[in-house]
């Protein structure tokens, strides 16, 4: 089959890909950059759509020749400058499989999601689309997986898991981490949707993708430790009036997966029906292994750990950055007496006339870097800007005074960490 995915780019997507390819589909992958995350393969056909606008059936029906069915993978955890939920998860999905009707693509699975839909507007809005879908004459299949995860890799609120999981000597979690789930890892999420492709018993079904065990939120984060290979951790129950008052945060933010929608969706239920597991297996082929049996299968590398281990550290580093960068404007603007900073200035060799200019140019410059990169717009040239800015300055310090590489508190030393630390921020920058 030519199989069309949209949000191929995403988590669940690219394991939905993969698992396409190794059962002999072509593949077309839409997602909103319009090209294959990486070039991760060399020979895939992409298409760019974007599920924040393209609510109309004309949007979607050029996309659709030649293709023989359609696998919805596109989702957002919150609504921002990605769209709203009405949008991503309902007007375009409602248009995409209006234009298969019309254009004669049969099967659309349709990648949904668990709990109740009075508790999220996440849940409520996937719902709305899977009950439009179910009233149209295609052969559709609607998978709404539990928590799934990965042994081989991760992104956004999988990640913050592994994260979580390596925190050293003291793990917080949301009321202890009493909340029951089922988790799926998704190689088997995306085996069986390559399954129902195929598969006459996941026509017209609702499938509870989960795995055979049912385990607390504590058991999974204390597997994810033991598979990184940290030793025991102390566990500390967070209040939930606590954890909502980040979830806010985290929404403020808009950034991470932290957040309301995922805050309701852990407390909501996230494990199947009592023989969900079995129907799966029946409909689709595919037994999902337990998360213990899906670890042991895959021994962590220190890629993993390093990466569990930088999550937090990742826009620590950022953050510190930008304020030492809008310290320095300040300095130089506010804070300092303009008459002392030309002096110093000038006792470098520079001219009375330039260096007023100099001192306000350069501060200014300072203070609106370090805010671009506060507020993470344009990060990579924002970065290579103050790579840029540090090497400059230490080459005219060592030209003018090469002496304050001497200097007791290390006025010019201090930039080669500095220089380092930019980095070290531009290579781990990408979260895809």
């Amino acid at each position: 089959m030519r199989v069309l995915v949209t949000g191929a780019s995403g988590f669940i997507g690219a394991y939905v890909v993969s698992a396409l390819i190794r059962s002999g589909h072509k593949v077309v992958c839409a997602s909103r950059s319009g090209s294959w995350t990486d070039n991760r393969y060399s020979a895939i056909e992409t298409l760019e759509c974007d599920f924040s606008t393209d609510v109309r059936v004309s949007d979607w029906l050029p996309r659709l020749t030649g293709i023989d069915a359609i696998v919805n993978c596109a989702g957002i955890l919150r609504p921002g400058r990605l769209g709203t939920f009405e949008d991503v998860h309902y007007r375009a999905p409602k248009a995409l499989f209006d234009a298969c009707k019309e254009s004669g693509v049969g099967r659309v699975i349709q990648i949904s999601a668990p709990g109740n839909p009075e508790l999220t507007d996440f849940v409520r809005s996937k719902h709305k689309a899977d009950l439009y879908l179910q009233t149209l004459d295609l052969d559709w299949t609607i998978v709404r997986p539990s928590l799934v995860y990965s042994a081989t890799g991760s992104y956004g609120g999988t990640s913050m898991l592994r994260a979580l999981a390596a925190l050293p000597v003291i793990v917080p979690l949301i009321k202890g981490g009493l909340q029951q789930i089922q988790p799926i890892s998704a190689e088997d999420l995306a085996e069986a949707v390559a399954g129902c492709l195929v598969s006459q018993a996941a026509t017209r079904r609702i499938l509870e993708a989960v795995g055979p065990e049912k385990i607390s939120f504590r058991s999974y984060v204390e597997c994810v430790r033991s598979w990184l290979g940290f030793g025991a951790a102390s566990y500390v129950s967070v209040p939930i009036w606590l954890a909502a008052l980040g979830a806010r945060f985290g929404d403020l933010a808009i950034r991470g997966p932290v957040g309301i929608t995922m805050l309701r969706m852990l407390e909501g239920s996230n494990i199947g029906s009592a023989n969900s597991h079995a129907e799966l297996k029946i409909a689709t082929g595919v037994s999902p292994a337990s998360v213990e049996d899906t670890y042991a299968s895959r021994p962590s590398q220190v890629q993993d750990r390093w990466h569990a281990r930088l999550y937090f550290l990742r826009p620590a580093l950022r953050i510190a950055l930008a304020v030492l960068w809008i310290y320095s404007g300040l300095v130089g603007i506010v804070l300092q007496p303009v008459e002392f900073a030309v002096e110093r200035t000038v006792a470098l060799g520079i001219g009375n006339e330039l260096a007023p200019v100099l001192v306000y140019g350069t501060s200014a410059l300072n203070l609106v870097l370090g805010l671009f990169l506060l507020l993470q717009i344009r990060v990579t040239a924002v970065g290579v800007l103050m790579l840029l800015s540090v090497i400059g300055y230490t080459f005219v310090l060592t030209v003018l005074q090469s002496e304050l590489w001497l200097d007791l508190f290390g006025s010019v030393a201090k930039n080669v960490p500095i220089a380092v630390s930019i980095l070290v921020m531009l290579a781990i920058e990408r979260q895809r």
